[in-house]
């Protein structure tokens, strides 16, 4: 796979979350034990799982737009970002947010984001992920040292094209 396409991959699934995200049909409330947070618009468990509110849910919008721009940049439409640095940048923000949840008083980032239960794998997952694609290195094509051109890269007149509906092979007036 390539880092454009896992670019486009990690937007697509990231910009989902953060629709369902904002859903309330999507969320289960929070049980009692869970931390508490400040921001408890759209609070609650995405899917069950992943302890999300609103500002969470929109970190996950950003990120998913930045994917889906970063994939469009390897085609040429945006020069802004590209795809190895947003595997980069993805792997420096979700690898510290997966300790910051691990830490018992920063699990909630001060009150504001949920980042702990099954965030913290997910993000440590992301990250590791996104680190693969984004330090590795390409891989190349590598072309034959002949000068003689491909036939394939030739586009050479045919007579009688079988695809397009002539099959009779026979020459018009050699009728027997």
């Amino acid at each position: 796979m390539r880092t454009a396409t896992f670019a486009l991959f990690i937007g697509i699934a990231y910009l989902s979350a953060g629709i369902l995200g904002m859903i309330p049909a999507a969320l289960i409330p929070a049980p009692a034990d869970a931390p508490p947070t400040k921001v408890t618009l759209l609070y609650g468990y995405l899917l069950g799982l992943f302890p999300v509110n609103v500002l969470h849910s929109a970190v996950h919008l950003v990120i998913g737009v930045l994917g889906i721009v970063a994939w469009q940049a390897h085609h040429g439409w945006h020069r802004i970002t590209s795809p190895k640095m947003f595997a980069r940048a993805v792997t420096i923000l979700y690898g510290a947010l997966a300790v910051i949840g691990l830490i018992p008083g920063m699990n909630t980032l001060f009150g504001v984001l949920p980042l702990h239960g099954h965030d913290v794998w997910l993000h440590l997952g992301t990250g590791a992920v996104a680190g693969y694609f984004g330090w590795r290195s390409e891989a190349e094509v590598e072309r034959r040292a002949d000068t003689k051109p491909d036939r394939r890269d030739q586009v050479l007149p045919v007579e009688r094209e079988r695809r397009l509906g002539h099959s009779d092979r026979r020459v018009p007036g050699s009728e027997v």
